[in-house]
């Protein structure tokens, strides 16, 4: 986790990042201090998508559960190094993933290179399901810097129960293919993260799961509480143990342990673009109905300082409960724990 760290202060620390990243931190609080909306810099993270298609069908997931309103489709490569060409200069993190399972397109790793040749740390989240020892190698080539691997279950069993469709054995399979070619290439990267969404049906698996991850060798192994769409009234999907659950019991009723204050520093430093070019202000509008601008009509630059941002960002400010894809947002509250 240290070099992980070390790697993305690297692609930080450079002079015109770092006054960037310190015009949206002053803009930012700044805003919150007045309730005014002023905003200065560009985004210093960004999450693209390089595709709305996925081969699992996840119960909590609109791309698994093929219900999206907007349309499915993959991320041309030339429209994405043009997006990359106007972000670059400030933006030091670039998250290769929204919806949908990034290696199905089969441009992903030259997206993965491009940006990494603009010195843009790069990571992504995967299934893991098409890690063959030839892409796992050229993922280790591309100079990915992170990979987050859902894994959600130690038996095929309980893996099976929110990732449907998917194959335990391929996951593992996957990862250790993974870590054979960054040591045979005698490589840092990609930093392998194993991601485990605790669930009522696996919360028992927390202490096998730690372990079953220092058996394999991966870098890091990250316990993220779940997102849940229809909570209020209970799901068995909740886990028992609030301590890792972003809901509380209230009363007969269930509610997000979020307190939605009025200010959210996700729409000063950074956005999510989709596979068609669309900018949404953040990950929680998975289905891209708040729409701030269209890059294939205008400059990322025209969207960003535009009316329609400046508008949203002053809803923000004034009433954020009353913002639909607020009312189920992590922002402010923990969303990873640690297990000893």
């Amino acid at each position: 986790m240290v070099k992980d760290k070390k790697n993305m202060l690297k692609k930080m620390l450079r002079p015109n990042r770092v006054l960037n990243a310190f015009k949206l931190y002053f803009s930012y609080h700044l805003s919150k201090i007045t309730g005014n909306n002023i905003h200065w810099g560009t985004p210093m993270s960004v999450s693209i998508e390089p595709t709305t298609s996925c081969n699992l069908r996840c119960p909590q997931c609109p791309s698994g559960l093929r219900e999206f309103s907007r349309p499915t489709g993959m991320l041309d490569l030339g429209f994405y190094e043009t997006i990359i060409d106007q972000l670059s200069p400030n933006l030091s993190y670039l998250t290769l993933y929204f919806q949908g399972e990034p290696f199905l397109n089969k441009d992903f790793l030259p997206m993965v290179a491009y940006a990494n040749k603009k010195d843009v740390y790069t990571a992504t989240s995967s299934n893991a399901h098409y890690f063959t020892p030839e892409n796992a190698k050229k993922t280790v080539e591309s100079g990915l810097s992170k990979v987050i691997i859902s894994i959600d279950g130690i038996t095929p069993e309980t893996y099976k129960k929110y990732r449907i469709g998917g194959d335990l054995d391929k996951v593992l399979s996957g990862t250790q293919e993974l870590i054979k070619q960054k040591k045979e290439a005698k490589s840092s990267t990609p930093h392998i993260v194993w991601q485990f969404i605790v669930f009522g049906h696996n919360e028992h698996e927390l202490e096998e799961v730690k372990k079953m991850a220092n058996e394999f060798g991966v870098d890091e192994l990250a316990i993220k509480t779940a997102q849940i769409y229809d909570f209020a009234n209970g799901n068995d999907l909740l886990p028992e143990d609030e301590n890792y659950s972003r809901y509380v019991k209230d009363g007969d009723s269930f509610k997000i342990k979020n307190k939605l204050l009025n200010h959210c520093w996700r729409m000063w430093q950074g956005c999510v673009i989709t596979w068609d070019g669309l900018i949404a202000p953040c990950c929680f509008d998975k289905d891209a109905e708040h729409r701030m601008g269209d890059l294939k009509e205008k400059s990322f630059k025209e969207i960003w300082l535009g009316q329609q941002y400046r508008v949203f960002r002053g809803k923000v400010l004034n009433s954020r409960k009353n913002i639909d894809i607020c009312t189920n947002c992590t922002e402010g509250t923990k969303v990873w724990a640690e297990i000893e």
